[in-house]
């Protein structure tokens, strides 16, 4: 089972191009370039390039674009995908558009990607490159992405061995489930979200989820009695 937490600077995505969304969404390392260059609404696009950081990140076991802000995170940007064509740009404010502009142009270095592990084949590099477009309109969605040979074979690599959705018969035979990606049998319900008004609150649940963990066979959440966080967290 996987937990994520911490969506601090997670937003809602707004169909209505019209109405302005807030610049500050997503982690800065993580960001899209139309949201650094200022873009006033922005699609799930952005997330598709948060991935594909991610994605660049577990490869090489660094931040691909760790800068110090935004203008030198796009730099960095720029110095791997080369210098954006004005079409590419369309999202961007004018300062923005101006300030690559006057730098010197800079040619693409994606070739780069293949250093970045010994994992990198081909096809890896060939999705992390659809992933990685400064184009939001030129960016692999999220349906194309889990199509790609890469992921695809990964998916049938899990369905093989590692999922309990396949099963071997009493005859020795492996059978194999049809439904590759699982379906959520409910829309996620975030009501229990919305009663935590406060710190206190908050941490009542998260000891609750401790205590549950330590009453089952998996393997608990621990922390050290003897840090800082335990005993800020005892409080």
């Amino acid at each position: 089972m996987l937990q994520i937490c911490d969506f601090g600077l997670a937003r809602v995505e707004e169909p209505d191009s019209s109405k302005l969304m807030t610049q500050e969404v997503v982690t800065q390392y993580y960001r899209a370039p139309e949201i650094l260059m200022g873009a006033r609404h922005y699609t799930a696009a952005v997330d598709v390039w948060a991935v594909g950081c991610i994605f660049g990140e577990l490869l090489g076991r660094r931040i691909l674009f760790q800068a110090q802000n935004p203008v030198q995170q796009l730099e960095l940007i720029t110095e791997l995908l080369g210098t954006p064509s004005l079409e590419d740009m369309r999202y961007a404010c004018e300062g923005a558009k101006s300030h690559i502009l006057r730098r010197p142009p800079k040619p693409s270095s994606l070739t780069a990607l293949y250093t970045l592990s010994s994992q990198a084949t081909h096809e890896v590099v060939h999705l992390l490159c659809q992933m990685l477009v400064f184009d939001p309109d030129k960016r692999i969605s999220v349906v194309d992405a889990l199509a790609h040979p890469y992921l695809d074979e990964g998916r049938l690599r899990y369905h093989s061995c590692m999922c309990k959705c396949c099963y071997t018969t009493a005859s020795g035979m492996r059978q194999y489930t049809t439904e590759f990606e699982t379906t959520a049998p409910q829309p996620f319900d975030d009501s229990w979200e919305r009663k935590l008004t406060s710190i206190e609150q908050v941490k009542e649940e998260v000891h609750k989820f401790i205590a549950e963990q330590l009453n089952t066979s998996r393997v608990p959440l621990c922390i050290n009695p003897q840090s800082a966080a335990f005993k800020s967290f005892a409080r």
